[in-house]
């Protein structure tokens, strides 16, 4: 029997399950907002299976906690995150979404992202917990944008 994969909204009583999942793919969750207002999630028989979470910085949002179970890689869960981002940065209308990441590169690049300087960063994101001192240097600083302007 197939399983229904559904992208929903998170609340504060998923945090358990996500700070668990990020934890288990060694992400950061010392800087998870106090509202997980912006994060989505995809839950198997009510653990969490995938998260990812947008955070603002008007004009620009941050991408950040992108985590699928390796048991459930490959089923499009981590596309269906990233496209409910996406969404929301329209919605918002942001004029695009900043990230970090050391090891999915190609795979941000395969769905528009590009890498950008660190310096060029727009100065709210870079001042964020995830430029300033979360991730490490070594990650590629990769930006789509959503609208011109």
């Amino acid at each position: 029997m197939e399983t229904q994969i559904t992208v929903i909204p998170a609340d504060n009583g998923n945090r358990p399950g996500i700070v668990s999942l990020l934890a288990s793919q060694k992400l950061p969750v010392e800087d998870l907002p106090d509202h997980l207002n912006n994060f989505w999630i995809v839950e198997d028989k009510g653990e969490v299976i995938g998260v990812v979470g947008l955070e603002l910085h008007p004009p620009f949002g941050l991408l950040r906690s992108l985590a699928v179970l390796p048991d459930y890689r490959n089923l499009g869960i981590g596309n269906m995150l990233v496209s409910a981002v996406e969404e929301q940065a329209i919605k918002l209308e942001l004029k695009g979404i900043y990230l970090l990441t050391e090891t999915a590169k190609s795979y941000f690049e395969k769905r528009g992202y590009v890498v950008v300087d660190r310096d060029k960063v727009h100065d709210p994101v870079k001042q964020s917990s995830e430029f300033s001192h979360v991730c490490p240097v070594s990650a590629a600083a990769m930006q789509k944008k959503i609208a011109e302007g």
